[in-house]
């Protein structure tokens, strides 16, 4: 098995920590870092610290004593992953996304998700961060978590969820958002590297996008983890941790 290092990236509203159920299950060395907005660190106001040029950047930056590294990324950490893989492909000896896209590329799709996500973090800020945790919850994207995961471990997602910074989720959603980063469906057939394309079974869209993915990347296997959604690392961690370290060994 290699022992080169599992770089982690989690999704909106996440943090490092918060990829734990994960990072938990995958061999040392791993390192896990927050993305603009999230986590313990200090939040900017300042636009340009939340570009997705800007996140991948960050992550090059984190990342600069090491030999090539397996990337892995969960929804908007994949995406952050993409473009670090694109940018940089000497950096990155694999690539795992999981729940994950290349970006909006019709126009007109994009212009509704940019309003859309504009309009959701203007309700971030007037509303506050334990309204959002509750609306976020509910969204039909995590309706499989309700069914799988426990009162506690919802409990404690919650709990995540509610100790975001409303501004950092805010900035996060208006540079970084699905329709706000530029799409880079175009540029898949340059990745070289091995590369898992990870969905839950149960989530039929992003199942969908990865075989889609797949057909651009050379070296790309579509991984569908059986009773499991959007969030698959949290409801199926064991058989996700297990597709990660087969996309990092080979």
């Amino acid at each position: 098995m290699s022992s080169r290092t599992i770089v982690v990236l989690h999704g909106f509203t996440g943090s490092a920590a918060a990829m734990t159920p994960l990072t938990s299950r995958l061999p040392s060395p791993v390192l896990a870092l927050d993305l603009p907005g999230h986590g313990a660190g200090p939040i900017s106001d300042d636009p340009a610290d939340y570009t997705m040029a800007a996140a991948a950047q960050g992550v090059v930056a984190a990342t600069a004593a090491l030999t090539p590294f397996a990337l892995v990324g969960y929804s908007m950490g994949g995406r952050v992953a993409l473009h670090v893989a694109l940018a940089h492909p000497e950096r990155v000896a694999a690539l795992a996304l999981i729940g994950a896209r290349a970006g909006i590329g019709g126009p007109g799709e994009r212009a509704e998700r940019i309003a859309a996500d504009e309009a959701l973090a203007d309700k971030i800020e007037s509303n506050g961060i334990e309204w959002f945790a509750d609306f976020w919850a509910g969204q039909p994207l995590f309706a499989s978590q309700r069914r799988r995961l426990t009162a506690e471990q919802q409990a404690e997602l919650r709990a995540q969820r509610a100790a975001c910074d409303p501004r950092g989720l805010a900035h996060s959603l208006r540079g970084m958002g699905a329709g706000a980063a530029e799409p880079v469906g175009c540029r898949l057939s340059e990745l070289s590297m091995p590369c898992a394309l990870i969905a839950g079974a149960d989530d039929a869209k992003f199942a969908a996008i990865a075989r889609r993915m797949a057909a651009a990347i050379p070296q790309a296997e579509v991984c569908l983890i059986p009773d499991a959604g959007h969030a698959a690392h949290l409801e199926a961690p064991d058989a996700v941790a297990s597709v990660v370290v087969q996309c990092v060994s080979s």
